[in-house]
């Protein structure tokens, strides 16, 4: 199973809709997910940036891999007043290269 991470950027002062709206997240969107092997799904924030730093296991497809997903494009347009996106509404994500991992 791979393990990938990528960073985002939430708007300042977005942090509690932020995490609001992820306590509340589709059902739908959590099947789907899960559905194309995506698992263990974490999203951490750093605070003094607002760079939200997100790592996920995968046996499939990654979440930045669904973006013609109609639910992903509605969750898209929903978070985009919090993040930085792009035209599309897709977050404006990038990959981070994996240097280190110890059990």
């Amino acid at each position: 199973m791979e393990k990938v991470a990528f960073k985002m950027k939430l708007k300042p002062g977005m942090l509690e809709e932020y995490k609001k709206r992820h306590q509340e997240i589709w059902p739908e969107l959590v099947d789907l997910l899960r559905c194309n092997g995506i698992s263990d799904y974490t999203i951490f924030l750093d605070e003094e940036t607002d760079t939200l730093f997100a790592v996920q296991r995968l046996s499939g497809h990654s979440s930045q891999d669904l973006g013609n997903e109609v639910i992903v494009q509605k969750w898209w347009l929903y978070m985009r007043d919090l993040m930085e996106v792009n035209p599309d509404n897709s977050p404006i994500s990038k990959n981070l290269q994996h240097v280190f991992h110890m059990d």
